[in-house]
């Protein structure tokens, strides 16, 4: 007798805000995914910005969580950060815009209701500026693409065979 395995949902979450500098990477990277990269069907995205505790939902339905998001942890502007689940608490230890209050509270509800994704995984880069600006400082923008090879590379290693988008039109 087969037996159905039902697929992981993995959730890719964009995050920031893109009227503040370089806390927009999150949402630039995200966006490079989308328009790059075909993922498989287990695979959503979602442009978290500042949506707070209305993530819930998405995060608590996920089996895995990827967030990508500008992360000061100290480091020289422009330094790639990757973080894993043990590590958020440092991740959260350093606010740099007002969605990482939200998150914090969204991912502690979610652990206390028992539903937090069993993997979590934390990309983006240590931003030079969060000010009044509607674009990334040119050391953050030189990673962006960095960044979108990470979380391509972090979906890999959970198991997502993900592909390159062909820029050639298709043949009929």
């Amino acid at each position: 007798m087969a037996t159905t395995c039902e697929p992981r949902r993995t959730l890719v979450v964009g995050l920031g805000n893109p009227l503040m500098a370089d806390d927009g990477l999150g949402l630039e990277a995200l966006e490079r995914l989308r328009a790059q990269w075909v993922l498989p069907s287990g695979v959503s995205l979602a442009d978290g910005g500042t949506w707070g505790m209305m993530l819930l939902p998405m995060i608590e339905d996920a089996d895995e969580l990827l967030l990508i998001d500008a992360v000061r942890a100290g480091r020289r502007a422009g330094s790639f950060v990757q973080l894993g689940r043990h590590e958020l608490p440092r991740y959260f230890s350093h606010k740099i815009s007002p969605h990482q209050i939200d998150l914090r509270e969204v991912l502690a509800v979610a652990e206390l209701r028992g539903k937090l994704p069993a993997r979590i995984a934390v990309i983006g880069v240590e931003p030079e500026r969060v000010e009044m600006s509607d674009t990334l400082s040119p050391v953050v923008r030189e990673r962006v693409d960095d960044v979108v090879q990470a979380a391509v590379t972090r979906l890999t290693e959970w198991g997502h065979e993900c592909r390159r988008r062909d820029t050639a039109p298709a043949h009929a």
